[in-house]
């Protein structure tokens, strides 16, 4: 049964930097790190961070590829793990939410229209991305991270797909994208989360 209240958010920006930057100060190369953080995530939010085996996917959005694995996927926030070992760039998009990035190991650059200079985030930090910002970025060298998204999160898979249809055509990784996340939509739906 659905209980009557909803919660919306049940992830803070402030417990994504608090886990990133416990697994970054323990430690280890990308895989460990990032090991941590899922089991740190899970360990923190267990009714609604999806438990292990990780399924992988690649990402093809805004003119970058990565690849993902989603610890969360619900009507009003996403949770993944972003990254890439050889390096990637392209548009952040533009959003009907607020992102957070928060940086696992690599570097991340951005850059916002207007300015002369590049943002730089490495291990630890947090890049924000507030709600209707785009900027483009680059992951020079590997590049992992904690991403948070908060606000209307199915207003954000049309850049999440827009790649596959018109540049990739990579039926597999769509297929497999759309399944994970209506899957757990699904499912915190059914336990009362939007």
């Amino acid at each position: 049964a659905v209980p009557l209240y909803a919660p919306t958010h049940v992830f803070t920006p402030e417990g994504m930097k608090e886990i990133a930057a416990e697994a970054v100060a323990k430690g280890g190369n990308s895989t460990v790190i990032v090991n941590r953080v899922i089991a740190n995530m899970h360990a923190k939010h267990p009714k609604w961070v999806v438990p292990g085996p990780r399924e992988w996917v690649f990402n093809n959005a805004g003119g970058a590829m990565g690849s993902m694995t989603v610890l969360h996927a619900s009507l009003s926030e996403y949770v993944i793990i972003f990254g890439t070992a050889v390096g990637t760039e392209g548009h952040t998009g533009r959003f009907l939410a607020d992102d957070w990035f928060t940086i696992l190991a690599g570097e991340q650059w951005a850059h916002s229209l207007g300015r002369m200079d590049k943002e730089i985030y490495k291990a630890g930090d947090q890049h924000y991305l507030p709600f209707g910002q785009a900027k483009q970025y680059k992951m020079p060298d590997e590049c992992w991270a904690l991403e948070y998204a908060r606000g209307n999160i199915v207003s954000m898979l049309p850049f999440g797909f827009f790649d596959t249809f018109f540049s990739t055509v990579d039926a597999v990784t769509l297929w497999n994208t759309v399944r994970i996340s209506l899957i757990q939509m699904t499912q915190n739906l059914m336990q009362g989360k939007v």
